[in-house]
C-alpha cells in the first residue's frame, strides 16, 4: 500500500469518526466571551482596590519629629 493510499484511508476514517460524534462540546466563542468578562471584572476590582489603597495611604498623617 503506498503512503498516499494509507494517508487517504486514515484521513477518511478520521473524518467519518468526527462526523459521527455529535456531542463535541460548546463553541469556543462563548468561552472566549466568558474569559473576557472575567478579565474585565478582575481589572475593575484591581483598579478599585488600588484606588482605595491610594486614598487610604494619602489620608495617613505624616510623621513630624518632636522638637
Amino acid at each position: 500500500m503506498s503512503i498516499l493510499s494509507y494517508l487517504h484511508v486514515v484521513m477518511t476514517t478520521r473524518l467519518a469518526e468526527l462526523r459521527r460524534d455529535g456531542e463535541r462540546g460548546d463553541s469556543p466563542v462563548p468561552t472566549a466571551v466568558i474569559i473576557f468578562g472575567l478579565v474585565f471584572v478582575a481589572i475593575t476590582v484591581t483598579g478599585l482596590a488600588l484606588s482605595k489603597a491610594n486614598d487610604w495611604m494619602t489620608n495617613i498623617p505624616t510623621h513630624v519629629n518632636p522638637k
